[in-house]
């Protein structure tokens, strides 16, 4: 539920008709291609909630146009947000996600004034305790080894990552094994990546644009050959600041995440590798039966991921932004989206 008060103060009495409120949420994308020899812009935009009301007056005023007497006035209102999930809300250069609300005081025969508030959408609802991301996923690789075309003793690599959906602030749970047969020294290496796609569909000319981010890696210590090294991540990936993943849910734009444990061999250049799908989520995990319940609270994204690193010149104030990542000093920023994040809890 949508629940705002809507304040204004006239200085005089003045002949207005109505207080319009629109409530709307939409995702929009743009960007500039090459198309033909010709650069363009595309762009596509898609609504997930636009709904109006009118707290003061009429849209369709009948004989004597109503006057709103000087002074300070509060309009109450309220909007039923839809049942169906709604993507979060999210800020990046080729595209993004904005929730606002938008008062309109219509003045006969001159512009109206407005104001907006923006306001953001935690959404998706996504659990780690539902079923299909409480279930470990375990990888294995091996591959033999050679010198002067003898086959040696083989590299193997074994994993498990305790369940599949996170939410920031926590740590994966993530196990690896490595026995190492060959002639030469080995390192395990983590990844965590971070994909964001955008789609405009213009039929025939139909555009797609990828970002990729790192949102955390982790090199472990040599495994020298013919020795065998256990590994558990502990709290070592612990997970940042992000937004929480978002398939099929926006036609514009997904976001997801993918776990890479590489294992690396010192002078071949080869590599074992298995990669994971991980959900950020935004209910986090809680232990069955325990009394202590996670501490949340709600951030801005880190700067190193897509939907942090970016803030839309029109929510800086009096200040030229070009979209780096630095921004000038004595900036106010008016507005940037929160997400979910959980708080360790202290010993």
């Amino acid at each position: 539920m949508a629940s705002e008060m809507s304040q204004c103060w006239w200085p005089r009495g003045t002949a207005r008709t109505s207080v319009r409120v629109v409530l709307r949420g939409k995702a929009h994308a743009e960007w500039k291609v090459v198309l033909s020899g010709d650069r363009r812009t595309v762009k596509d935009d898609q609504y997930f909630i636009d709904d109006r009301a009118i707290i003061w007056g009429s849209d369709k005023p009948e004989g004597n146009v109503p006057i709103l007497p000087r002074g300070h006035h509060q309009f109450p209102f309220k909007f039923q947000l839809p049942e169906s999930s709604l993507p979060c809300s999210f800020e990046s250069k080729p595209g993004f996600i904005r929730y606002y609300i938008k008062v309109t005081v219509d003045i006969p025969y001159a512009s109206p004034p407005q104001g907006m508030k923006y306001f953001t959408i935690i959404g998706p609802h996504i659990d780690c305790m539902d079923e299909q991301y409480l279930k470990p996923m375990v990888g294995q690789d091996k591959r033999p080894t050679c010198c002067l075309c003898c086959q040696k003793g083989a590299v193997m690599l074994s994993t498990q990552l305790e369940r599949s959906a996170y939410c920031s602030g926590e740590s994966l749970k993530l196990r690896a094994s490595v026995e190492n047969q060959g002639e030469e020294k080995v390192r395990l290496k983590v990844r965590l990546m971070q994909y964001v796609e955008y789609f405009i569909d213009r039929g025939m000319l139909g555009v797609t644009k990828e970002l990729q981010h790192l949102v955390l890696e982790y090199r472990g210590e040599e495994v020298g050959p013919h020795s065998h090294r256990n590994w558990d991540s502990g709290g070592t990936l612990r997970l940042p600041v992000m937004p929480p993943s978002l398939v099929g849910v926006c036609r514009l734009l997904q976001i997801y995440y993918v776990l890479k444990v590489n294992l690396e061999f010192e002078r071949s250049g080869d590599d074992l590798q298995m990669h994971f799908p991980v959900t950020i989520a935004t209910v986090p995990f809680r232990i069955p039966n325990s009394p202590t319940q996670p501490n949340i609270q709600y951030e801005v994204a880190s700067e190193h991921v897509e939907g942090g690193t970016y803030i839309g010149p029109e929510f800086l104030l009096g200040q030229v932004y070009d979209g780096s990542t630095n921004l000038p000093q004595e900036t106010v920023v008016l507005y940037r989206p929160v997400y979910v994040a959980v708080v360790p809890n202290k010993e």
